[in-house]
């Protein structure tokens, strides 16, 4: 780091999808939820880190891979199952550059062929069928830091026991050591859900830092001096940076944000729905129900319906795509100066999306991205990109706060995860909390291979449970007969298991059948579980 600039910003990605993969059917709707995030987000955003980094253009991102995405970015399955989903849309699009020539819709076309060709090329050729490597690959050359999450992105303020608490974060840095080689050093708490203390645990797998939302520091006691500007030390010496707002609105906000522009691809309108059906139906899954396939043709235009969306213009939106950019850089540098001059130090901005943001949702956010790095390390030297091991190394002291409990839910703590429309499912994952600690205590010196991987897919099962999808997707209402019948079908897999054991009566069939099913975590720590491992 040079000490000409003013300031840093550290941008967070959290990258997150619940563990979704059903092999007993030949194709299911919810594992497009992570087929359209790797071609639309993480591919994408690997292509936009080789394409600086063969170019020489510095950069830092941080990124949160959580261990379910983890997980099924390297089940062969899935894998599979993805090669599959970008074949068959490389085929489409090829009829598709054919049928439109002659109309409106033909440059979209050849950019999609042009996408979708170095996605597999990327995919195969790059990262030979795991996009972890190519995420590795960047965090081995410092540009990028990768951080863990709760296990399965459980919400940790509503663990009523700490056994549970302890076990999320286990398994996560276990799991997280297994898949990169090193220690985790950072850690997104699922949903940015801080509960006073829980830091504690944090501690002890050697977490160095996390990430809170503005509130969470704002609130603390004492009240932090630097604001929401600089990290501070909870009191066991782990480090929390916190949320700052202001370029936080400009690029998620639906009204106020860049997203909105109406030269961006509308998200809504998609082939799947525009085309013949009869065309179309190769692409479908094997119920032929029309559903999104992901190639879009149309621009947001306005605020018109959806059949009067305008022909959309690649040029056009790379081009806003640049100066939305340029815009966002002059921003932070006037922000950083600002700070600069009253602070008494070299202030840090932490900006913390949804990775699924850039290019899923908002198709040109990993061009956004892109021009936005370039500028940075050509056009300007106010402000610097960092990451927080690199801000702590620079900084080591720092205020000692207690952040408050707080979430970046609506309205700022726990209602979204406990309401009206899913506070059922606790005392159901209570109780079973408490059998898997029971019988993570009492088994806790077996040796007997079968109890073992008993124990193992129990606690499979449970953390599963735990997910905070799951509570979420109830409460928005999307997906709300899947969240809950995942949630109870984890619940009643666990309890069959849990009578095997008291039982002393294994099921080998059944045993092996989830086994197959619930396949995340080969490696789980069921003692995890256990109140011996708790180590305060």
């Amino acid at each position: 780091m040079t000490n000409n600039e003013l300031g840093y910003f550290c941008l967070v990605l959290h990258d997150h999808l619940p563990f979704v993969r059903h092999p007993e059917y030949p194709d299911f709707l919810e594992e497009d939820w992570f087929f359209e995030a790797m071609s639309e987000t993480y591919i994408p955003l690997l292509d936009v880190y080789e394409r600086l980094s063969s170019e020489g253009v510095d950069f830092r991102v941080t990124m949160s891979l959580t261990p379910p995405l983890c997980n099924m970015m390297s089940d062969p399955l899935l894998n599979d199952r993805f090669k599959n989903y970008i074949y068959k849309r490389i085929e489409l699009i090829g009829k598709e550059v054919i049928r439109t020539q002659n109309t409106p819709f033909y440059k979209v076309a050849l950019m999609y062929q042009e996408k979708l060709n170095r996605i597999r090329q990327l995919y195969e050729d790059y990262y030979h069928g795991n996009v972890l490597n190519g995420f590795k690959k960047f965090q081995q050359m410092g540009k990028i830091e990768i951080i863990t999450c709760c296990a399965t992105h459980g919400f940790l303020p509503l663990q009523l026991r700490k056994e549970a608490v302890n076990a999320q974060i286990k398994i996560a840095t276990d799991d997280y050591t297994e898949k990169f080689g090193v220690m985790p050093r950072g850690i997104w708490l699922a949903e940015c859900a801080y509960n006073p203390g829980d830091d504690n645990f944090l501690k002890d797998y050697g977490i160095r830092f996390f990430f809170l939302e503005t509130h969470g520091i704002l609130y603390g006691t004492p009240r932090p001096r630097f604001g929401v500007y600089a990290p501070v030390y909870c009191p066991s010496g782990v480090a929390a940076f916190s949320r700052d707002m202001e370029s936080a609105h400009q690029v998620w906000s639906a009204e106020m944000g860049y997203p909105g522009d109406h030269r961006y691809r509308e998200f809504y309108r998609d082939l799947g729905y525009d085309l013949d059906y009869e065309y179309i139906k190769p692409y479908l899954h094997s119920d032929g129900v029309r559903r999104n396939i992901g190639i879009k043709y149309h621009k947001i235009t306005g605020k018109v319906s959806l059949s009067d969306k305008q022909p959309y213009n690649p040029d056009d939106a790379r081009e806003i795509a640049a100066a939305h950019a340029g815009n966002f850089m002059f921003n932070r540098e006037r922000q950083i100066e600002y700070l600069n001059s009253f602070l008494g130090r070299k202030p840090i901005i932490v900006s913390m999306y949804d990775a699924e943001l850039f290019g899923h949702w908002w198709y040109e956010g990993p061009m956004f991205l892109e021009y936005f790095f370039r500028k940075v390390y050509y056009d300007q030297k106010t402000i610097k990109l960092i990451t927080p091991m690199e801000y702590l190394a620079m900084y080591p002291d720092n205020q000692v706060v207690q952040p408050s409990m707080s979430s970046w839910g609506d309205k700022g703590y726990n209602e979204v995860w406990l309401n009206g429309s899913n506070d059922w499912i606790y005392r159901h994952l209570h109780k079973a909390t408490d059998r898997m600690i029971d019988i993570a205590n009492k088994y806790y010196s077996t040796t007997d291979s079968r109890t073992d991987r008993v124990l193992k897919q129990c606690a499979r099962e449970i953390v599963l449970a735990t997910s905070s999808d799951w509570p979420f997707l109830m409460t928005v209402g999307t997906a709300k007969t899947y969240s809950t019948r995942r949630f109870v079908m984890h619940i009643q897999r666990f309890t069959k298991l849990w009578e095997m054991l008291d039982n002393n009566n294994i099921d080998e069939g059944f045993l092996s059948d989830v086994e197959w099913r619930d396949n995340i975590f080969p490696h789980i720590d069921w003692r995890s579980f256990s109140s011996n491992a708790l180590k305060h």
